[in-house]
């Protein structure tokens, strides 16, 4: 028995001594945890398990510590992959791999790295071709891109930009085929404007109708010089106050420009825009001044804005909306604000009763009694001050009261140093242009009660005061990467609360400032010198004794006290993203005349609507038409038609 007792002793101190030994190393892990040291913690709580393979509770606490870490990891990779923030993500997936090598979302978690590295490649050079207007070329990329990832976010941008590049227009703006035209000289002078027409036509192997209303006899002269047949027509449209409607590559209908004529041959597109970052309001406003469009309609919960007008105001408009809907400017602002406090307290010196009476009270009855310890007590109840023959016969010693204030005396030894150090360090995102609020603080409530003039009707009312930390910033990001920013800074306390006669005021203390600055992306700027400093010095002296020069010390007390506090702001700028500013084409561009909007210049025509995905064939040659051999340099028309072409180049034009 003895021996299985010690055996059972021993047994029993082993399992302590395990136990505790579990119990350290389980709180040692624990502090790593705490402190996010978590390869640290995990690493000794897998060691432990390996060099105590009997121990459950090491395995058991490291594989749920492991799990736990590992479920944090994948978030984190999953978010940073989306993100398209590959390295980061790569390194989480390859940590958790490192603790359990056949996690099949950590593997997924690579392998769909490298196929949004790959899909990141193919978008920018999908990007790149659609800029040089290549856009089969630019699709063919994009396909497989979208087949592995229908959801891909750039990829599926690309791909709405080349479908309506590729989609045909409901009105179609049909140019007339002139190309490989030479340029041509013409001389013509007074006559009918037909003929100018049919000439041309001759030339380039075009067909020109008239309306009925366009004069037979309307005359007009033109001469040029290396002139193309596109810029002839257009000249003599515009200088004679005719318009053309392009039937077909071959054929072109000439009438009058009036606003009846154009409301019968001019045909209309109605479009819709789906505005995405500006305000649907100001983008029609914007069309109506300058396009001087009227058939517009604003629907403000889709952000949409539909448009009627002729295919050239249309793609105006176009260009307008491209100018104006930007992606806004956003700067991220890192504010630090510091509190630094200072106070010292030192009160120091013996302290005196500050006043000495001595009084009688007669007008009274005198009482005696024994107290159970034996001892006789009398007590004299009467009025202060009020003491009648009697008693003062009698002289009896309770008549007289020594009163003294309290404390009778008492030393002063206290000394007190203190700093304080209050931060906020909130950042805050804002676009461009915008305010930003932060109150770090509370919102005390003050109640006022209203009573009514007649009766004893009673209201209360709660508003609500802001008191402590408040911010106020309002960024202006610039096109060279500087940060404006207007900046106001309040800070305020409670230093007194006074109750009056039907409501609770607050007596505020603040300090605030207002500023204005540029800095450049990520400079920090410090602003301090808000400082309250208050020295009070008090002192409590016997009279005539206090005021000796050392002797003094004994018979006075002295109360200082010294506070000084500093607000200091820290404010770093860190632009996210600035303004990217469009093409030049569409910063710039023809806008026709003030008659016929979107007609382009005299010098060019405006190109087509949008760029056909697959290229039109190039057209056959105009036929050439020799009604009659003349010598080189010759009109071949009669003399006395007024018609004279001029050759160029060695070869003479038709």
């Amino acid at each position: 028995m003895r021996l299985l007792r010690k055996t059972a002793c021993i047994l029993l101190a082993v399992c302590l001594l395990a136990s505790c030994a579990t119990d350290s190393i389980n709180g040692d892990s624990q502090k790593l945890f705490n402190e996010g040291r978590t390869d640290e913690g995990l690493t000794m709580l897998r060691r432990a398990a390996q060099d105590h393979p009997d121990n459950h509770a090491y395995r058991s606490e490291y594989f749920r510590r492991r799990d736990f870490a590992i479920a944090q990891w994948l978030g984190q990779a999953d978010s940073l992959r989306l993100a398209a923030q590959f390295e980061p993500a790569d390194a989480l997936y390859r940590r958790v791999l490192s603790y359990d090598d056949a996690n099949p979302r950590a593997k997924l978690g690579l392998a769909q790295i490298e196929t949004d590295k790959r899909h990141v490649r193919l978008v920018a050079q999908a990007e790149n071709l659609i800029k040089e207007e290549k856009y089969r070329e630019a699709r063919e990329v994009l396909t497989p891109v979208l087949t592995e990832d229908p959801a891909q976010r750039d990829a599926r941008r690309l791909q709405r930009i080349l479908d309506e590049k590729a989609a045909k227009p409901s009105v179609g703006m049909m140019r007339l085929r002139t190309a490989g035209i030479k340029p041509i000289s013409l001389e013509l002078r007074d006559v009918p404007v037909h003929t100018i027409f049919d000439v041309l036509g001759h030339a380039a192997n075009l067909n020109f109708l008239f309306d009925k209303d366009v004069r037979p006899d309307q005359r007009a002269s033109i001469t040029v010089r290396d002139a193309q047949i596109d810029d002839i027509v257009r000249i003599v449209l515009t200088s004679n106050q005719l318009e053309q409607k392009v039937i077909n590559e071959t054929t072109a209908l000439i009438y009058q420009n009036t606003p009846q004529k154009l409301r019968e041959y001019q045909e209309l597109v109605v479009k819709s825009f789906y505005i995405s970052n500006t305000d649907v309001k100001q983008t029609a406003n914007l069309i109506r001044t300058i396009l001087k469009t009227r058939d517009i309609y604003v629907d403000e919960n889709l952000n949409m804005l539909v448009m009627k007008d002729t295919p050239n105001t249309i793609r105006l408009a176009e260009k307008l909306i491209d100018a104006q809907d930007l992606v806004p400017s956003e700067v991220m602002l890192e504010v630090e604000v510091l509190e630094i406090g200072y106070n010292r307290l030192l009160n120091l010196g013996v302290q005196y009763p500050s006043s000495v009476a001595v009084g009688l009270v007669g007008g009274g009855t005198t009482t005696t009694g024994t107290t159970g310890t034996g001892t006789t007590t009398t007590t004299s109840s009467g009025t202060p001050g009020v003491l009648s023959l009697s008693e003062w016969l009698a002289r009896s010693s309770s008549l007289v009261r020594l009163t003294v204030s309290d404390p009778l005396f008492a030393l002063n030894l206290q000394q007190q140093d203190g700093n304080t150090n209050l931060l906020a360090n909130p950042r805050i995102r804002v676009k461009n242009r915008e305010k930003a609020k932060i109150l770090i603080g509370e919102r005390v409530p003050v109640i006022t009660t209203t009573a009514a003039a007649t009766g004893g009707f009673l209201s209360q009312s709660v508003n609500y005061l802001d008191v402590g930390l408040k911010l106020e910033v309002e960024p202006q990001i610039h096109q060279d990467d500087d940060i404006s920013i207007k900046l106001g800074l309040e800070v305020s306390s409670i230093n007194n609360t006074i109750q009056t006669a039907g409501a609770t005021t607050y007596q505020i203390g603040t300090r605030n400032t207002n500023t204005a600055l540029r800095l450049h992306d990520g400079e920090t700027q410090i602003l301090a010198g808000l400082i309250n400093d208050e020295d009070r010095r008090t002192a409590n002296k016997v009279p005539g004794l206090g005021d000796f020069p050392v002797l003094g010390r004994l018979f006075s007390s002295n109360n200082n006290t010294d506070t000084r506090t500093e607000i200091v702001l820290l404010i770093t700028p860190r632009l996210i993203r600035n303004l990217v500013r469009p093409d030049v084409d569409v910063i710039e561009f023809s806008a026709g005349t003030e008659v016929s909007t979107g007609s382009g210049s005299l010098g060019a025509m405006i190109g087509p609507v949008s760029q056909p995905l697959v290229p039109l064939a190039p057209p056959s040659a105009p036929t050439s038409r020799t009604p009659t051999e003349s010598p080189p340099g010759q009109s071949q028309y009669s003399p006395g038609n007024g018609v004279q072409l001029v050759p160029f180049g060695g070869v003479e034009s038709q």
